[in-house]
């Protein structure tokens, strides 16, 4: 039988437990068809010899926004800041050198910055123009006095939207900064995104996604929302870019809970709310498919709107919630009962607790409808909260590169007493939970996955400290996570998430071997090749053909 291709003289990662290790991989037809024996007395339009290059499956980012991350990579990206006058002065150079109305901006960190930028200052450095920056959790932004103005917020009179706020001097006058719910009518300045600006930030992001090694995302959350989603008609524009061959990578969408709406349903459907036509998770092919609903509880930690249970340090208050609890779980009871997998947003130990609350009421009394559902973040967890995830057999999805990113910020905020809760990863694995990997890219500003999986492996953050090294992991397991375990928290564990007879053919090439490489190298280990269903969508010349 002849191949597409066969790679031989590699050391390949297989994820599988039943043959860990191989030296040559076979491809036909976008399939892994065979390892080393099963490949006897076959031969391969191409044939590459890897030179003993490392081969693992390729990476899985379960939980990132790559509309979100392409746009910013066609704006100011506030994230490089370190001062409010650098960022000042980049919005006055855009405003100089641009025709536009609007200069638009993501990935300000206060902490960073010092404060929070205000609205006089971005009306000096914007000219005239109106100016709104999205803050790097995309739980908060700032805007300048135009923004406000169309809006109509600019009096103290404006109401102000349950589960969010905006921020006033004793005066009443806005100082610029807005968050959560309150965000909707800002936002919706810039909404509808139109198809084609969308195609074009997930072609960019999608090609940076290849040069690190990425086969697969999943979109945590598309269509009408106040926090995710850029169109009502968000998914033509990933259609759009599948069929166009602009997109490489897997997508799995999320759809954000704000689109669901009354469906007439029939007599014993056990649910009246929905998407039309019945649109639930696992519809798509392999390409493009639907992944779970996109629920919100809380805000998060950097932005100081998380929910917990006891104030943050230094303020008089202890979060944000999004949505009331008996809301939340009458939407989690309808798309359970429909079929959908839930990814539920819970960060602050007050949102774990109404997670896990709406999981047990809306879904237990319906087993058989189970659906791996997950919570996502899962940032600050109790012990007594996590032996209620156990009960209830939810899967945690946290984001490694949180902890070298914001662990300082986070420190701040919660103070040493609620450390040992916070960004677990070996408590869950130790309890049998299955931890997949994601970024929630363009929260952090280094989504690859490498840096988050040594960031997993040594807990330290950006000044160098530790962050709960007992929370520390493996890179094996850290590399399970992001491959087989992300494939097992989409539901498609059958087809990715390892290299096996009958898989897809998605894998990544590397120069060294990230489980026994010293674990401070392993964010700096170089991407060779990506290859998706056999075919590259990422090659370094210079080290690869």
């Amino acid at each position: 039988m002849e191949l597409d291709l066969i790679i031989s003289n590699a050391h390949i990662i297989t994820m599988d437990e039943n043959r860990p290790f191989a030296r040559t991989i076979g491809v036909w037809n976008g399939l892994v068809v065979g390892l080393d024996e099963e490949l006897a007395n076959c031969t391969a339009s191409s044939h590459i010899d890897a030179r003993g290059a490392v081969i693992t499956p390729g990476f899985y980012d379960v939980h990132n926004h790559m509309a979100a991350f392409g746009q910013r990579l066609q704006e100011i990206d506030a994230s490089k800041f370190t001062t409010l006058d650098e960022l000042y002065a980049a919005i006055q150079a855009r405003a100089e050198s641009t025709d536009d109305e609007w200069i638009t901006g993501s990935g300000y960190d206060q902490v960073k910055l010092g404060k929070h930028p205000r609205r006089e200052d971005l009306d000096r450095a914007a000219m005239g123009k109106k100016v709104m920056l999205i803050h790097r959790t995309s739980h908060m932004l700032v805007a300048n006095t135009p923004v406000f103005e169309e809006v109509g917020a600019l009096s103290p009179e404006y109401p102000t939207a349950s589960g969010g706020e905006i921020e006033r001097d004793s005066d009443g006058s806005p100082t610029g900064l807005v968050s959560e719910q309150c965000m909707t009518e800002f936002r919706n300045l810039r909404k509808p995104v139109p198809i084609n600006h969308l195609v074009r930030s997930l072609e960019l992001a999608s090609e940076r996604y290849a040069s690190e090694g990425l086969t697969s995302v999943s979109e945590a959350g598309i269509g009408n929302s106040s926090i995710v989603g850029s169109s009502p008609v968000e998914l033509a524009a990933y259609q759009q870019g599948h069929d166009d061959s602009k997109i490489l990578v897997r997508t799995q969408l999320m759809i954000a809970m704000e689109n669901f709406h009354k469906v007439q349903t029939g007599i014993g459907d056990g649910f009246s709310e929905g998407l039309d036509l019945g649109i639930r998770t696992g519809l798509g092919g392999d390409m493009l498919s639907i992944g779970p609903v996109k629920m919100f509880t809380d805000g998060a930690i950097s932005s100081r709107t998380a929910a917990l249970t006891s104030n943050f340090c230094g303020h008089d208050h202890a979060g944000i919630m999004q949505f009331a609890e008996p809301e939340l779980t009458s939407i989690a009871a309808q798309a359970h009962t429909a079929g959908w997998q839930i990814a539920l947003h819970a960060i602050g130990d007050e949102a774990i607790d109404v997670a896990l609350n709406v999981f047990e009421n809306a879904c237990q009394p319906n087993p058989r409808n189970w659906r791996r559902h997950r919570i996502e973040h899962a940032s600050i967890v109790r012990p007594d909260q996590l032996e209620r995830i156990v009960k209830l057999g939810l899967i945690p999805s946290p984001q490694g590169q949180f902890v070298y990113e914001l662990g300082e910020n986070v420190r701040e905020g919660l103070g040493e007493h609620r450390l040992d809760w916070t960004y677990r990863t070996r408590s869950f694995i130790d309890a049998g939970l299955i931890v997949p990997g994601g970024s929630d890219r363009p929260v952090v500003s280094d989504g690859a996955p490498l840096a988050a999986i040594q960031a997993m492996v040594l807990r330290l953050t950006d000044k160098g400290r530790e962050f709960t090294p007992h929370e520390r992991i493996s890179a094996y397991e850290a590399l399970k996570a992001y491959t087989l375990n992300s494939a097992y928290a989409s539901r498609e564990e059958h087809i990715k998430g390892k290299l096996s007879r009958g898989y897809y053919a998605d894998f990544v090439v590397m120069g060294e071997d990230l489980t026994v490489v010293d674990p401070v190298e392993i964010a700096q280990i170089p991407i060779l090749a990506t290859y998706l269903g056999g075919i590259p969508t990422y090659s370094d010349s210079s080290s690869w053909s």
